[in-house]
């Protein structure tokens, strides 16, 4: 525990670094009393167990804060304006209850704080705070709770806010008086200069995805962003401007995934004429699978934000053509060629994979109403948890606020039915299940189909696949001998996603043909391509292609 002359310190050194931020030209400061950090510690009885002026009864934990507050007043002077970040719940057995919590709003707003921003848990709750699956406006009552408390003292309501029209609904409803987002200005720092300008439909959207921004944050990594790879490298990459060659260079991208759609966005932003060919008769990738698990309906916007942005640059997009290792010769005629033409479901070797019931992980999605009642999914990386989420949940999951709260235990209501009372079996080699999602997803995702009855299975090695389902053979672990007795997983359906292998057809033509290209995204790495690689690998791409452009 500290002792008294180190909590009187630390208040100091938050006036300190609230002092220099003015001295630096700051417009104002957040003090962060929110989601299980210090001040937050302080006035939670779960992590508070002082008996002094410190701690003890709800008053003294609240001290802490409050002096805290008044000393970055004190240092800060009385025109600067001081924001305090509280926990609107910190989603905690035994910590802080809501009416401690809008006790601590109140003098918060009795002192000298300017306006409140209501965060909410603590990362160490088991209750997803942040993540997609959490539906958009999940907490905006708790910050409404907190704008009740304190009258006319600003409210801003943070976290699953995404969209500046969805902001622009929240604040009508008088729920708070700001809206306060970061990781869509991540994704795109114009998101409100664009819509101002009527130019919403080109806006990149967050997709809450974490993998980039949350995830490396918690582990000292470069903070960047998934669809936007030149966030928290502006220094490095400077803003796009039109080549020295602009105008005069044809560009070929072959294949319309994250990957393509991102070289060529760029592409054309280099004022390149561009020419996208996509083989499926969307654009899309991998994403168009995605769109449909449940909370990832952003994926589908940020392919509707390319659509449009592509329109916007001219890129010429070519849907329905598939291009082959004879059609090289034809791409010859362009000054560079992008291959990202993705991956294909690793084949399943082993006897009965030929079986009428056995799917491909994209036959799957393409066609869930045809699966059945009972499914085994041979496979439980990201793509195999997606499709045992899909499949388990209500139709309207990620969406249904009222459904995600009473399915966290947050109100009183039942939570909602799984989907079709389906039974879905999650099977796996080794590791552990979902071990390739994101770091701060993955648990949350394991915890969701968990909760939906999904069964899974680790340690297994499969025998073979008969029309009532598939047999496998479990042992006692990962690396020890599978020596149990054979079980068969009754299912109608058999889902293969048990990895990818590239797709690039096109590759060692254009090298023999001397045409100058990359090979980016699933092309180039097969299981080893994530989207935060693929959209990094097309940004890239399209530069490499430019300077080779320009030397020529």
């Amino acid at each position: 525990a500290l002792t008294d002359a180190e909590v009187r310190r630390t208040i100091a050194d938050h006036a300190e670094g609230a002092s220099r931020a003015r001295e630096l030209d700051y417009d104002a400061v957040e003090v962060m009393a929110s989601e299980g950090y210090l001040i937050n510690q302080f006035c939670s009885p779960l992590t508070n167990r002082r008996d002094d002026e410190w701690g003890g009864d709800s008053e003294r934990r609240m001290r802490f804060g409050l002096a805290v507050l008044e000393a970055v007043r004190d240092a800060v002077g009385g025109d600067f304006p001081i924001i305090m970040r509280i926990s609107g719940a910190d989603l905690m057995e035994g910590s802080s209850n809501q009416e401690e919590v809008l006790d601590l709003a109140r003098a918060l707003a009795a002192g000298s704080a300017d306006a409140l921003n209501v965060g909410i848990g603590w990362h160490e709750s088991r209750i997803p705070t942040v993540q997609a699956l959490v539906p958009p406006g999940t907490w905006v009552s708790y910050a409404a709770a907190v704008k009740e408390a304190v009258g006319d003292l600003p409210v801003m309501v943070s976290n699953r806010i995404h969209q500046v029209d969805h902001a622009d609904r929240v604040l009508a409803s008088g729920a708070c008086d700001f809206v306060s987002m970061a990781r869509p200005f991540l994704a795109d720092p114009a998101i409100v200069a664009k819509v101002r300008r009527g130019q919403g439909s080109l806006v990149n959207p967050c997709i809450a995805c974490n993998q980039a921004c949350i995830d490396r944050s918690l582990v000292g990594e470069r903070v960047s962003c998934m669809v936007n790879p030149r966030a928290g490298f502006e220094l490095e990459w400077p803003a796009t401007r039109p080549s020295a060659t602009a105008g005069d260079v044809r560009m070929a991208v072959v294949g319309g995934g994250p990957a393509g759609l991102e070289a060529a966005r760029e592409l054309a932003a280099l004022g390149h004429d561009v020419v996208l060919f996509e083989a499926a008769d969307e654009l899309g990738g991998q994403f168009r699978m995605a769109r449909q698990v449940p909370g990832k309906r952003a994926f589908g916007e940020s392919l509707f934000s390319f659509a449009a942005r592509l329109a916007e640059l001219g890129v010429e997009v070519r849907c329905g053509e598939r291009l082959a290792e004879s059609d090289a010769a034809g791409l010859a005629e362009y000054d560079g060629v992008v291959v990202a033409t993705g991956v294909v479901p690793r084949r399943l070797e082993l006897p009965g994979a030929d079986l009428p019931h056995v799917r491909s992980y994209a036959q799957a999605f393409g066609s869930l109403d045809g699966l059945g009642n009972r499914v085994a999914i041979v496979g439980a990386g990201g793509i195999g948890v997606d499709l045992a989420h899909l499949l388990s949940q209500p139709p309207d999951a990620g969406e249904d606020v009222e459904g995600f709260l009473a399915t966290y235990g947050l109100t009183d209501a039942l939570p909602p039915a799984p989907r079709n009372g389906r039974e879905i079996t999650l099977l796996r080699r080794s590791g552990r299940i979902g071990e390739s999602i994101g770091r701060t997803t993955r648990w949350a995702i394991v915890d969701a189909i968990k909760r939906a009855g999904v069964r899974s299975r680790t340690g297994v090695s499969y025998e073979r696949i008969v029309p009532e389902g598939i047999w496998i053979r479990e042992g006692e672990g990962e690396g020890q001998s599978l020596g149990g007795e054979p079980t068969l997983i009754e299912a109608d359906t058999i889902v293969v996603a048990a990895g990818q292998e590239p797709n690039d057809p096109l590759s060692g033509a254009l090298q023999r043909a001397g045409v100058p290209h990359r090979t980016i995204g699933g092309a180039r790495l097969g299981a080893a391509a994530d989207a935060v690689r693929a959209f990094d690998d097309g940004w890239r791409a399209a530069h490499e292609l430019t300077a080779l452009a320009a030397a020529a």
